[in-house]
């Protein structure tokens, strides 16, 4: 069971590129019992850029420091992240840390389409540069409609990853709204993906859409917290992002078993309608989960703390 802590952080107009939203929260733990949290506000075009902020790793819900600028700006015209920048993962390999994230691109035929990029830092995830203008895990013969929301975990020399792979589009509402389920891939690099379309969470039924994959590994089990929704009410109604859960002994092979999740949307409030884009987060003896609430992440985002057995 999670024991919610409650909101940490909403954006309100506090610079131009920064006037609402604060999607995808992102942790990082830091010396000095500090979490960087790296987030993706929107501008006034509703375009992400991303930034981060700095809490206390005692109290994640005391904010210490604000970034004030984008940690990285928009790709070149016609890349596959000029739209908008999301921050999924973040790694630290040595004296580098890598950050994944998703690319926006608007569309024509449907409303977007997304890949997966990489930037790295070398001043300890102040600041980042791309490592290539093209994206790491897009498209391919088998999966054809895009990729998005990465979670990469290194363990020994193997790097993994867990992201959404759209497999179509159901129309909705006179629009066509994309359906994903998350899929593996892994790479001696952290780069150079190998990726041959294994689906790792299957949907409960054939209109869910499932995403934002988190995972840690306690005594030798991979455990993934994830997030899910409906196609045809999904925006702050019936069908709406909630949290999943799953457990896997070779990373690959999961047994989703969401009843065991131990989070819910709350009577009223700031996460009342949606659960979403979760990010677990060990810091000591403390497991935190940093997540999304109404809106998509209009109303900020806060955390909970699990409980101990």
């Amino acid at each position: 069971m999670w024991q919610k802590k409650g909101l940490i952080f909403n954006t309100d107009n506090n610079y131009d590129w920064m006037v609402s939203h604060a999607c995808v929260p992102t942790a990082l733990v830091l010396p000095e019992e500090r979490i960087r949290i790296y987030f993706a506000p929107r501008n006034s075009r509703g375009q992400s850029l991303p930034t981060f902020m700095e809490v206390s790793g005692e109290n994640p819900s005391k904010v210490l420091y604000l970034h004030d600028r984008p940690i990285l700006e928009l790709g070149k015209i016609g890349t596959f992240d000029d739209g908008g920048i999301m921050p999924c993962s973040v790694l630290k390999d040595g004296e580098k840390v890598y950050l994944y994230y998703v690319g926006w691109n608007p569309s024509v035929s449907v409303p977007y389409r997304n890949a997966v990029g990489v930037a790295v830092s070398e001043d300890g995830g102040k600041t980042f540069s791309r490592l290539f203008d093209g994206a790491i895990v897009d498209r391919t013969p088998l999966e054809p409609y895009f990729t998005a929301s990465p979670c990469v975990y290194k363990d020994g020399d193997i790097w993994h990853m867990w992201y959404a792979s759209a497999t179509g589009f159901v129309e909705s509402g006179g629009k066509p709204e994309p359906l994903y389920v998350i899929k593996y891939g892994r790479s001696p690099d952290g780069v150079n993906w190998q990726r041959e379309n294994i689906t790792c969470i299957e949907p409960k039924t054939p209109f869910e859409a499932n995403a934002r994959p988190t995972v840690i590994k306690e005594g030798g089990t991979f455990k993934m917290w994830f997030c899910y929704r409906g196609s045809f009410d999904f925006r702050d109604g019936a069908d709406s992002y909630r949290i999943g859960y799953a457990e896997s002994i070779d990373a690959v092979n999961w047994n989703r078993m969401d009843e065991r999740v131990g989070i819910d949307i709350s009577e009223s409030g700031w996460d009342s309608t949606m659960l979403t884009y979760p990010d677990v987060l060990r810091h000591k003896e403390e497991l935190y989960l940093f997540y999304n609430g109404n809106g998509f992440g209009k109303t900020g985002f806060g955390y909970a703390v699990r409980e101990q057995a």
